[in-house]
């Protein structure tokens, strides 16, 4: 139907059809990537696969489906179209939605968001959260950018700190991280995934801004 145009990355809204279904989704061709200093070329795409996985791994079900696929330009992610409210981002939403967005602070922690911004969070017509584009994501170096921070410090929740600590041992059960990530992400950008869980699980806190760099995304929205 036509490039998104707000999107830096020439991501393009499509029609899919199989058999009587009919559905819209966002084709994201790795060719149209622009380079980044600090993220390899040609990987975002992935990223944002890998981001899908993360959150059905945690059992967390706010990514929207998102596959690899070959497309019109090539190789590139496709993610499920939500229909949502554009006026209702985090920052007018997150009171009434305060364990989504725990949920999403953490997992933006684990898969190191470097671009959480307010509207990367949407809200259906069912008044379901979702959260999107996750192409700059799971850098070996601490990225956190994030608007949530309403949480940071705060002791993290016991049904949360559970779900958490399943992952983990998920996580240990022998191949499950190489046939889940290793088509999607370098073998040192996994363990820095392990090592961001694994932070989590022992200081059972919400982690805060770190002073010593940028941690929020510009814009905000």
């Amino acid at each position: 139907l036509g490039a998104i145009p707000w999107s830096s990355n020439e991501a393009l809204l499509v029609v899919l059809t199989w058999q009587d279904l009919i559905l819209q989704a966002i084709y994201k061709p790795g060719i149209a990537e622009r380079p980044l200093r600090d993220f390899p070329s040609g990987t975002l795409f992935l990223r944002e696969v890998a981001a899908y996985r993360l959150a059905q791994d945690v059992g967390w079900d706010f990514v929207p489906p998102t596959v690899l696929r070959e497309g019109p330009y090539g190789p590139g992610s496709l993610q499920y179209f939500i229909d949502y409210d554009a006026d209702s981002h985090y920052f007018a939403i997150y009171p009434r939605h305060a364990d989504d967005f725990q949920r999403i602070a953490l997992y933006d922690f684990i898969a190191n968001n470097a671009d959480r911004k307010s509207g990367h969070c949407l809200l259906d017509a069912d008044d379901r959260i979702w959260a999107i584009d996750h192409g700059l994501c799971f850098h070996v170096q601490a990225k956190l950018r994030t608007v949530i921070w309403e949480f940071g410090g705060k002791v993290i929740p016991r049904d949360m700190m559970e779900e958490l600590r399943q992952l983990q041992l998920r996580w240990q059960q022998p191949g499950h991280l190489h046939s889940t990530y290793a088509d999607l992400l370098r073998a040192d950008e996994i363990a820095a995934m392990q090592g961001r869980l694994r932070a989590l699980l022992m200081g059972g806190r919400f982690p805060l801004p770190d002073p010593q760099r940028r941690s929020l995304p510009w814009p905000p929205i």
